[in-house]
């Protein structure tokens, strides 16, 4: 078995934990069965004071 690893961004407004899971979504839509996933690191959009949008900078390992 060949393990593969993708970086990805996933993004939410609700929260970082949704962020990461926008991120494994995606790539098990599109690239295969997700086994892993490791946080390289969080990031936010602020407007007026204010976190709006979340961002979590992901490496996703899969199986094809």
């Amino acid at each position: 078995m060949h393990v593969k690893v993708a970086e990805l961004v996933g993004e939410s407004q609700t929260g970082w934990k949704d962020a990461v899971q926008t991120a494994v979504n995606e790539a098990a839509r599109s690239l295969g069965t997700v086994t892993g996933v490791e946080i390289l690191n969080f990031t936010a959009n602020v407007e007026g004071g204010r976190v709006v949008e979340y961002k979590a900078n992901v490496k996703v390992a899969y199986i094809e």
